[in-house]
């Protein structure tokens, strides 16, 4: 893996700019909900060898993908980060994962994406208070899910509706 071609998915299809890059385990990466420290011994065109259990990273900041969620959903400042963005690569696949409240709709909401060489495509969205969650989530395919804090409910595909929750993750399945 490259992080030059992870810097490049990241700026060509989000219109982010990365603040650095790593790898680690993917159950250290999924599990931080903070902003990713990016290793300084890693630099942008280094080549790096990634196991199936981890993820190369690139580390952005959550203000810069406020351009892409107003560009993308036709509403600007509808959608707001509320945590700091995660793009990377997982066994061999792109994703990228924002976490916004939604103004419009007064929810917090989880929008993930995949990079396919057609573009982005949503495969996950989302909305969730503490009384009730909606979900839309298309991870068939893939080693990943959606998974509802509480009670560590996880969803790869489907729609519907569940209980509510604080927060929404998207973690490696099994």
């Amino acid at each position: 893996m490259n992080f030059r071609n992870l810097a490049k998915v990241a700026a060509g299809v989000a219109g982010v700019a990365a603040t650095g890059y790593g790898v680690k385990k993917a159950v250290d990466y999924f599990q931080n909900r903070d902003k990713e420290e990016p290793d300084p011994e890693k630099a942008e065109d280094t080549e790096v060898e990634v196991s199936p259990e981890e993820v190369a990273y690139v580390s952005v900041e959550a203000e810069s993908v406020q351009p892409f969620l107003d560009a993308s959903f036709g509403s600007p400042g509808r959608y707001v980060p509320t945590r700091p963005p995660k793009i990377f690569e997982y066994q061999g696949q792109q994703y990228m994962v924002i976490w916004a409240y939604d103004n419009e709709k007064e929810k917090n909401q989880l929008l993930g994406f995949k990079y396919t060489d057609e573009g982005r495509k949503m495969v996950a969205s989302v909305g969730y208070t503490a009384d009730a969650t909606d979900y839309n989530v298309n991870l068939g395919g893939t080693n990943l899910a959606v998974e509802l804090e509480g009670n560590k409910e996880q969803i790869t595909s489907g729609q519907g509706e569940t209980d509510g929750t604080e927060e929404v993750d998207l973690v490696p399945v099994g």
